[in-house]
């Protein structure tokens, strides 16, 4: 399996710790943020990860996940009873739909000749008022829904700048999760389960 990808991407990230967890070996072609030609010439969009497998062609991490799960069922990312899995499907879905909106128009904002100081604010508001979200999720469990699931997968990549900063990182969206997500001493059950999942392997 081949995966394509640029230098500390997130999305990329989630699929090296789920291939991680079920043993499966990657390869990986890298490519510069600068000049996705190669990505759009394997899959006709410019985002990674793309995952090429027996000629077979898939991009978007969130379907990538799936395949992986579906192809590779030997220890799972996902429960076997109906409900626990729609839960956990339903809590990916949030956060790649909803929570990441916030950082995401926090940074077309600022990409903006004229940045609103007010909309910056409220935007950053709103991705440091989940954190007691993502706390309460943890109590008395060590992952979000209690065994290693995809919901782990999903947010750690992003979650994790509250606690770990990878030096020569030269996105803007990760520094605007890296001010926001500040945990100022609290959400130790967060902080934990950040360091947890960072020890997991990654393929």
């Amino acid at each position: 399996m081949r995966v394509y990808r640029i230098p500390f991407s997130t999305n990329v990230e989630r699929i090296a710790l789920a291939a991680g967890h079920k043993g499966l070996e990657l390869e990986y072609i890298d490519v510069p943020d600068d000049d996705r030609s190669e990505i759009v010439r394997v899959s006709g969009q410019e985002l990674v990860p793309v995952l090429e497998h027996d000629g077979f062609v898939l991009a978007d991490s969130p379907a990538i996940l799936e395949y992986l799960e579906q192809t590779y069922p030997e220890r799972p990312l996902l429960p076997t009873d109906p409900a626990g899995r729609a839960e956990i499907r339903v809590f990916c879905d949030w956060f790649n739909r909803v929570w990441k909106r916030a950082p995401n128009l926090h940074f077309a904002e600022g990409e903006t000749e004229q940045p609103d100081p007010r909309r910056l604010e409220e935007l950053g508001g709103r991705i440091t008022a989940s954190l007691p979200l993502f706390e309460d999720l943890l109590s008395s469990r060590d992952f979000l829904f209690g065994e290693l699931s995809l919901a782990d997968v999903t947010a750690f990549p992003f979650l994790k700048y509250a606690v770990i900063w990878e030096d020569g990182d030269p996105h803007r969206f990760h520094e605007i999760l890296r001010d926001h997500l500040r945990l100022d001493g609290a959400f130790s059950r967060l902080e934990a389960w950040i360091q947890r999942i960072d020890a997991l392997p990654r393929s």
